[in-house]
């Protein structure tokens, strides 16, 4: 049995044994701090504890073990990634980010490396309780603040509430945040999309995560009936105007490189066959690696939406419900993972932007910070079918533990990221 083999296929076990932690039985469903949880940080505290690290959970119910380094007050490096799901999910978004680190840790053993690792399991990421995301990664950089310790769930449970529930205390979140020697974050993640399988690519270092803007339109007009209300100016069909601009929401998306736009949900409230749409609700999305394009794309769909609407005696309103600027990643750390991930994988590596947000562009604000995406199969991410393939889960830890012998090895490489870190902490890296 070869032995690079086992490691791999006992991080995609343990996956699979985090996977039966659930909320509702038959499915994976894991929000923020629900009791499952607890049972998802007794296995993996267990799994810690037998590779040597020191446990704690956090006041923001991140599950965080250390491997300690060769010398006292040494810099640490963090892997993380999140141990919550969204509703019927699948074993592997997130959590083989953690077991990756766990991995990791084991293969090293203690005492082998001049910097500390700790690899942390985020309590939270996916936002579904409390529809706001990473409440885990922000606690780690100091944000999780009073106006989110406040925000309740559907149930009227507030997250201090929730916090509470689970057995810690929300006034010590100062204790939640990064250790001053953090030097650098690594977090593995699988890719949520198919560009490496179609390009028979196994792994991607990524060089940024994608700004996102989510937005609520309305557009307003008035019922009346179907059939009684002719066609032409004496209508104010809500959902004429609505469907005129999701059209052209994808015609310009199509047409902007690296650029996509969702319409994802349209609601047309008291709706009937034969009513004339008085209003219509739709959810927007856009997504670009760079703000500037992200921006006009947003400036020109609510132009274009106005003006349907007025065209049709329509009102249009729009709130913004998320703006989070595109986040690049260390440009040092990608380039060595480059190298390592082409060494493990025998051929050139593949550079890719995320779409999707992830853990560390939060942490990317406090720390120089790095991600490795792998192969998804058939593209399914927050599908109960996700999967991963066995060869590429040992090419990361291949090129894991290539990059973590080499930041132990160099030590000028590893002064100078310490020093970069320092930077980081101080803002000017803004």
């Amino acid at each position: 049995m070869n032995e690079g083999s086992e490691r791999a296929r006992k991080a995609i076990a343990r996956c699979r044994e985090i996977a039966e932690c659930t909320e509702i039985a038959g499915e994976t469903t894991r929000t923020f701090l629900a009791p499952s949880m607890q049972r998802v940080h007794e296995l993996l505290s267990g799994w810690m504890h037998a590779a040597d690290m020191a446990v704690r959970v956090d006041a923001a119910g991140n599950l965080r073990g250390v491997l300690p380094a060769t010398e006292v007050n040494a810099p640490r490096l963090v892997i993380g990634s999140h141990l919550d799901t969204v509703a019927n999910a699948g074993a592997f978004d997130g959590v083989l980010g953690v077991m990756m680190g766990l991995a990791l840790a084991e293969e090293i053993g203690a005492g082998r490396l001049p910097f500390a690792v700790e690899v942390v399991g985020f309590s939270e990421e996916e936002g579904v309780r409390f529809a706001t995301p990473f409440l885990g990664s922000l606690a780690l950089t100091g944000e999780l603040d009073a106006s989110l310790l406040a925000r309740k769930d559907a149930d009227g449970v507030s997250v201090a509430e929730a916090i509470r529930g689970f057995g810690l205390d929300p006034a010590e979140m100062t204790d939640a945040q990064l250790d001053a020697a953090t030097f650098a974050y690594l977090e593995f993640h699988i890719e949520q999309g198919p560009v490496l399988e179609s390009e028979g690519c196994a792994l991607a270092v990524v060089d940024a995560i994608a700004g996102q803007t989510r937005m609520q339109l309305r557009f307003t007009g008035h019922a009346n009936h179907a059939g009684t209300t002719p066609m032409g100016p004496l209508r104010q069909d809500a959902l004429a105007a609505a469907a005129e601009w999701v059209c052209e929401v994808e015609r310009y998306a199509g047409k902007t490189r690296g650029l996509v736009a969702t319409v994802g949900k349209i609601e047309v409230p008291s709706g009937a066959g034969n009513v004339v749409p008085g209003m219509c609700a739709a959810t927007l999305d856009v997504r670009h690696a760079q703000d500037a394009v992200r921006a006009k794309a947003i400036q020109h769909l609510l132009e274009f939406a106005a003006a349907a609407a007025a065209h049709r005696g329509v009102r249009l309103d729009h709130t913004t419900t998320l703006d989070q600027a595109a986040v690049a990643m260390d440009a040092e750390l990608a380039k060595v993972l480059i190298e390592n991930t082409g060494h493990a994988t025998n051929g050139e590596a593949r550079v890719l932007t995320s779409g999707a947000g992830h853990d560390a562009m939060i942490l990317a604000r406090r720390v120089p910070s790095a991600m490795v995406f792998l192969r998804t199969p058939g593209g399914l991410s927050h599908h109960p079918d996700e999967s991963v393939i066995e060869e590429d889960v040992e090419a990361a830890l291949a090129a894991g533990l290539e990059f973590l012998w080499l930041l132990g090895d160099d030590r000028e490489m590893l002064n100078r990221l310490v020093k970069n870190a320092r930077v980081y902490a101080g803002g000017a890296h803004a």
